[in-house]
């Protein structure tokens, strides 16, 4: 099932089913990063068909690897030494494929020109600009902030020491992407602890590679060397599994059983949140993943910190999951939503109103006042982000009988989770697409 242009959401009481979501993106965009930086054939299993990955794909291959597919098996095969594309890095929507192609190419002489859509463009780049500058790499964009296109010149890098002041597990991987080729060690140290993809995989890969975890954070050091080969299996995306697991909390009964997540804490956080706000959630780890079972549930409100969730990506779902409970959601310290695929704060905010509650945003914290059990006719506008799309989504599963929720400019789901609807259709949710 493709995703049209504008879709519809009819209410069901009652969902049931199974839901693999797609694989991981954070982990497929760092699978092909790896497997061109080490020499000989590698393989993927499981890795995400959003179009934010395909470009990363690209890129890869612009830089010298050989990319190919057979079925669901991604084959990658490098010289582990990558060169400069005279054609730009076109990186679509994707903030971390930029973030991290930055790193992956500071040390790789020549000129490298990273562009992006209209709404990547609008994304500072600063925060990876200023380590990657210190190791030795230059690094350009518009303006004080660095938005993208951005112009690097890829130099021989000395290895740094860095204290991250922003969480951003993004900026940490790139610094690391960076090390690798690196004269002297690259230390890494972050006060908020952030997803641990990179640090994961580099030691899979075989790098040399440690990790120092302490009540003020963590630190990570890498020692310059070769990847080796190896075969990477992508779990499924617990950011992606949010909507589902929302839609089966809010749905009158029934159960929905979500299979093969990756179970890192920093990415499964958001379903602690959701017991503490009352769901009925029973995990299971099965075979190294996670498979949860979800049962309809009555919420109550609660309070959010922004360190619960890290990457803050589950802000929207789970403010429509506020939306719903009884009481007051409180989101603190969540600005950095402003600087995401679209002002996800501000738009977030916009979401509950349009679904017929009330959200404020008071500083960097969003406050959501619940109880709305049903949401009369609404038109949701994502403003091109697939997570504010897919939530508002999510929100129609509330629509009263005879009523609906219609999704507009719809088709940037796409960019994470292509079979979002199919999905849906699968756990009983009505839809009816517009192709436009």
């Amino acid at each position: 099932m493709t995703i049209p242009p504008t879709f519809t959401v009819t209410p069901h009481p009652e969902l049931s089913g199974v839901v693999t979501p797609p694989g991981d993106k954070s982990i497929s965009h760092r699978a092909l990063m790896l497997a061109a930086l080490a020499p000989g054939r590698s393989t993927i299993s499981g890795l995400s068909h959003g179009e934010d990955v395909q470009h990363t794909g690209r890129i890869v291959a612009a830089l010298g690897a050989t990319v190919g597919r057979d079925g669901d098996l991604v084959t990658v095969t490098s010289t582990g030494v990558l060169r400069a594309s005279p054609q730009p890095l076109d990186c679509g929507n994707s903030g971390t494929t930029m973030r991290l192609v930055a790193g992956l190419v500071a040390g790789v002489a020549g000129e490298h020109t990273l562009v992006g859509d209209a709404s990547l463009s609008k994304r500072p780049m600063d925060r990876v600009q200023r380590p990657l500058a210190l190791m030795g790499a230059r690094l350009s964009g518009h303006g004080a902030r660095i938005l993208p296109p951005i112009a690097l010149v890829g130099a021989p890098l000395r290895g740094i020491t860095y204290d991250i002041p922003e969480p951003s597990a993004q900026v940490k991987s790139a610094i690391l992407l960076a090390g690798l080729g690196a004269v002297g060690p690259t230390t890494v140290h972050e006060s908020v602890l952030t997803r641990t993809h990179t640090e994961e995989m580099l030691l899979f890969a075989g790098a040399d590679l440690t990790v120092v975890e302490a009540a003020s954070g963590r630190t990570v050091t890498v020692i310059p060397g070769p990847l080796e080969p190896r075969h990477w299996e992508v779990a499924s995306d617990p950011s992606q599994a949010a909507f589902a697991v929302v839609a089966a909390l809010l749905a009158s009964t029934g159960s929905v059983h979500v299979r093969n997540l990756y179970p890192g804490r920093e990415r499964t956080s958001f379903l602690d949140v959701l017991e503490r706000m009352g769901a009925g959630i029973e995990r299971s780890p099965q075979n190294g993943m996670l498979d949860v079972r979800v049962t309809a549930s009555v919420l109550r409100g609660t309070t959010i910190t922004g360190t619960e969730i890290p990457s803050l990506d589950e802000v929207p779902i789970l403010a429509v999951a506020a939306l719903r409970a009884e009481g007051t959601t409180r989101f603190v310290d969540v600005g950095e939503l402003r600087l995401k695929e679209s002002d996800r704060l501000l738009a977030t905010a916009a979401l509950v109103a349009a679904l017929g509650g009330r959200a404020e945003i008071v500083g960097d914290d969003l406050i959501v006042h619940g109880g709305v059990a049903q949401v009369v006719h609404a038109v949701i506008d994502p403003l091109g982000d697939h997570r504010l799309a897919m939530a508002g989504a999510i929100g129609g599963l509330s629509a009263a009988r005879g009523s609906t929720v219609t999704v507009t400019g719809a088709s940037c789901i796409a960019t994470s989770y292509p079979t979002f609807l199919e999905d849906l259709a699968g756990i009983g949710v009505h839809l009816e697409g517009e192709m436009g």
